[in-house]
């Protein structure tokens, strides 16, 4: 198993204790643990994709739980009727739970299966009132919202 070693950057950090333990917490728990396998992919600035490859489980065999920073994936397999003899088994037929730790105002935006892949889509949208905003000075009482995209540059064209 391999271990972290968070502690130089502890002794100069104030404040990331969470993501440190957040950290060390998922190398413990999923060490050895890659069933079923996935990918995740960022999609867009904001939008990101959970693909699990979940062959074998209906839609209705898979359950999607959104918590305050935490989703969690949960299949249950049905038990089958074996027609015959079984002489080798090597599709996995057990049921699993994965848990994906989810960014401040992340949410899911849609899930979907097809062709034994469960993709589920998330976007992060921060609220207005957490954005940042710029003050003007000379007593203006209006705020607007800072643009925090890249300009381009229009003679790049």
């Amino acid at each position: 198993m391999s271990r972290l070693d968070f502690t130089p950057y502890r002794r100069t950090t104030v404040g990331f204790d969470k993501l440190f333990d957040l950290l060390e917490s998922q190398v413990r728990n999923n060490a050895g643990d890659n069933y079923p396998p996935f990918n995740i992919e960022r999609t867009g600035d904001d939008d990101y994709r959970i693909t699990l490859a979940v062959a074998g489980f209906r839609a209705q065999d898979i359950d999607i739980t959104a918590q305050q920073n935490l989703l969690v994936v949960q299949g249950k397999k049905r038990p089958e009727l074996q027609q015959g003899e079984m002489l080798h088994i090597g599709i996995a037929n057990r049921g699993f739970e994965r848990r994906f730790e989810l960014a401040d105002f992340v949410r899911v935006d849609a899930a979907d299966m097809a062709d034994g892949l469960l993709t589920i889509d998330l976007v992060r949208e921060v609220p207005e009132a957490m954005k940042p905003k710029k003050i003007h000075v000379g007593g203006q009482p209006s705020l607007e919202v800072v643009d925090d995209t890249p300009a381009k540059d229009a003679d790049a064209a």
